[in-house]
This record gives structure tokens, sequence and C-alpha cells, in this order.
């Protein structure tokens, strides 16, 4: 994967990942905040209990992140995860929520397709809007150094991160001096569930291709060293 240029948390990165991150840092940058990144908000779809200062800690970050189904806090509803959608990280089996598409010409959406690697067929999603560019991630870039870190080969055992810890992953590397606040990721206190309960829609199962429980281990050890401030 190349030569190992620097430390980006506990982990190590090659010169090609902070190459990427390097180019793809002013775009993501030019969505939030017009006077700097200093606090990044990376959402995942766990229903949470209302929360106003949840939901005003997210809504107030330079820069938030969303991941896949996502749901936001309705105007005239309890305050729970926050009305901002700035950077939507997305795989191609996503299920678009009611505010999946809302605003897109005011976010950046960012694809993940680790499938890929295997089998997936690379077709843009037919119900994807014609005037909506994706960015697509690499996978020799995101998706393998991120299998690393947790231990599981794409390649090898067709096993890789569940697309909220690429989001966490890929926020990280962007903005590696911006504060994290991370909210709604399930794993982190459950890794032992075999079902996921979204934030909106029906429950569904963890796929056989996640390993959630080696998740919980590296965003546990990110909570614990202070990268990340986690938000119950």
């Amino acid at each position: 994967m190349g030569r190992v240029t620097e430390l980006v948390g506990d982990e190590q990165s090659t010169a090609g990942e902070v190459a990427f991150y390097d180019r793809l840092r002013p775009l993501a940058a030019s969505f939030g905040s017009s006077d700097g990144i200093r606090r990044v908000a990376v959402v995942g779809n766990q229903p949470l209990e209302s929360s106003t200062a949840r939901a005003e800690r997210i809504d107030s970050a330079d820069l938030v992140f969303r991941v896949n189904g996502f749901r936001l806090d309705d105007v005239d509803g309890p305050s729970a995860v926050g009305r901002r959608a700035d950077i939507v990280v997305f795989n191609r089996g996503v299920r678009p929520t009611p505010w999946f598409f809302a605003d897109y010409a005011e976010r950046l959406y960012l694809m993940v397709e680790p499938g890929r690697l295997l089998w997936e067929n690379p077709k843009v999603p037919e119900f994807w809007p014609a005037d909506l560019g994706i960015v697509t991630m690499p996978n020799r870039e995101v998706v393998l150094p991120l299998g690393a870190a947790i231990g599981a080969d794409p390649r090898a055992g067709g096993q890789w991160a569940t697309t909220g810890t690429m989001m966490l992953w890929i926020a990280t590397r962007l903005f590696p001096e911006a504060e994290i606040d991370a909210a709604g990721f399930s794993f982190v206190d459950a890794p032992e569930q075999t079902a996921w309960h979204h934030a909106y829609g029906d429950p569904s199962a963890v796929g056989s291709e996640h390993r959630i429980d080696l998740e919980s281990v590296l965003v546990r050890r990110w909570i614990d060293s202070g990268r990340i401030a986690y938000q119950r």
C-alpha cells in the first residue's frame, strides 16, 4: 500500500492515503463553515432519545456528516439529532428517506463501494437525480486501510466496515486537527447485536459482511483516547 508517512490518530497512513484526503479536503470544507472547520459532527442512524443539548451540539458544528438512510429532526418535533446535513456518506444499496435528497444541491454526497472489490455492479442507483453528482471513495485509500485497522480483509474474507464507521473514518482523516462529536452508533454499546434499529424505517439484519464487534473496539479506542467525543 505504499510507504507509511504519518500517524492519523493511532493508525498509520500511507502517502497515497494522505494525498487522497489532501485533495478531497478543500471540497469537503467548502460545504461547512466559512470560518474554518474546527469541530465536526458525525451522526449515525441509531434511534436516540430526545435531547436538545445533543441536537444543538450537532447543529452548531462547523460541518455535519450523515450516513445512508438518515433522518433529521422535524421543525415542530422533538430535538434529538439536529437538522443539518452537509456531507452524506452512502453506499449503492441505500434506501432513501424523506430527508436524503432534501436540499441536495447544498450537500456533498460521498459514495463508498466496498462491494466493487468482489461483486458489486458499478451502476449509479436508478433513483438518483440526474443533476446530482457523486464523489466515489476509492477502496485502496479508504476501505482497505479501515479494514486493516479493524482486522478484517475485504478481499480475502468479504468483510468490511459498516458505512457509518467508514463515514467516521473519513471525517477523522479529512479533518485530523478538528474536534469530532459522534452520535448514533449503536455498536459502540451493543457490539453483539444482530439487527439494526434505525431512526427511520424498519429494522434490518446486520450484514454478514460486517464485524461490528471489531468496529466497536476501534471506535471505543477513539473515545477513550479523546480523539472523538461520543454524545449519547
